[in-house]
């Protein structure tokens, strides 16, 4: 049984990527055969080479949304929100800093027109807010809203950052970081896909804090995954069970949705859920055959998953040889992909 500091290794800060490429599909590419543990160094363009026509690949179409506000307590002091999503209620359930300040009742003011009223302390870090004022959530989002950059990335947000930081087919709002695999796709890549005739079908899962949360206990059975929306249309869900065998996920949230919505025959129920399922090793992949993903934090939940796919022993070892060959690292980082 693994513990939490199996899944450790060293990196140089320097690897971990600061900046997107000027080209999306110029990220480096290391191919993993978790059948043999050879790997190959090629570019993320080259992808299409890899797919075989009648393949199918499954993207996650959700969008990041500027879920990150600054505002002023009451004091004047400094406060900050992370959006996490709407509860249907009015509310939203949010992350605050600082926590130990913002207790029921008090309110953050974010502009001359916005504020946001602390209505309810949750566990997990959570809180219940609702936005008082002339402007709704949605309102106040486009005013003041900043990329949810991650905090590994030590820089402010630029407005180039809400282009790149998001995939070029995203399409529906609810995202607190992005679905990472898929930002070196682009426009022209996916068009080689379809002229191959390789397939792509698209899913959503609304990326939620809990890709920020770090493992805590040694005992991973102890550890909590935050919920996350996900929905699989009918029609995605029955492409993907007629191409049982040739399942490409792209990214650890397409790979978490599939296998949450699998159904006890075995097959991807289609319809909107959520799910805290946390894959680590060993875990019996039901529906994913491939994976594309970029590389994740030592003792993130993220590593765990690609190790339970990959084996945690290759997967490893394709970490420090990455590492070695300085691939850059995390959001804006390069690729790896397991087959």
């Amino acid at each position: 049984m693994h513990r939490l500091s199996d899944f450790d290794y060293e990196l140089p800060p320097e690897q971990i990527a600061q900046h997107p490429l000027p080209d999306r599909s110029a990220s480096r590419l290391l191919v993993l055969d978790r059948a043999s543990g050879a790997t190959r160094h090629l570019q993320f363009r080259d992808l299409p080479t890899l797919i075989p026509p009648g393949d199918l690949l499954v993207i996650n179409t959700s969008r990041v949304i500027p879920a990150r506000l600054h505002g002023k307590r009451e004091g004047g002091q400094d406060a900050e929100f992370l959006l996490v999503r709407e509860t249907g209620d009015g509310t939203w359930l949010a992350m605050a800093h600082p926590g130990g300040k913002l207790k029921p009742g008090r309110r953050v003011t974010i502009g001359a027109d916005s504020a946001v009223e602390i209505v309810e302390v949750l566990g997990g870090g959570l809180r219940r807010v609702r936005f008082v004022g002339a402007l709704d959530a949605r309102e106040t989002l486009a005013k003041y809203g900043m990329v949810p950059l991650p905090p590994y990335i030590r820089r402010a947000p630029t407005r180039a950052d809400q282009e790149r930081y998001q995939t070029v087919y995203a399409a529906h709002d609810g995202s607190v970081a992005a679905p990472t695999a898929g930002l070196h796709f682009t426009t022209e890549l996916l068009a080689r896909i379809h002229e191959q005739r390789s397939f792509v079908t698209a899913i959503d899962l609304h990326v939620g804090p809990g890709t920020f949360k770090p493992v805590e206990t040694e005992e991973l059975d102890k550890h909590t995954m935050h919920p996350e929306a996900y929905e699989i249309a009918d029609g995605a869900a029955n492409r993907v069970n007629q191409s049982r065998g040739k399942v490409w996920a792209v990214g650890t949230t397409v790979t978490r949705a599939l296998e949450a919505a699998v159904d006890p025959s075995g097959r991807v129920r289609g319809g909107s859920r959520e799910t805290n399922l946390f894959i680590r090793p060993p875990y019996d992949f039901k529906i994913v055959n491939h994976l594309i993903t970029n590389f994740h934090l030592p003792r993130s939940t993220l590593l765990m998953l690609v190790c339970a796919f990959g084996g945690y022993e290759r997967v490893m070892e394709a970490y420090r040889e990455a590492v070695k060959a300085r691939y850059r690292f995390y959001s804006y980082g390069d690729a790896m992909l397991v087959i």
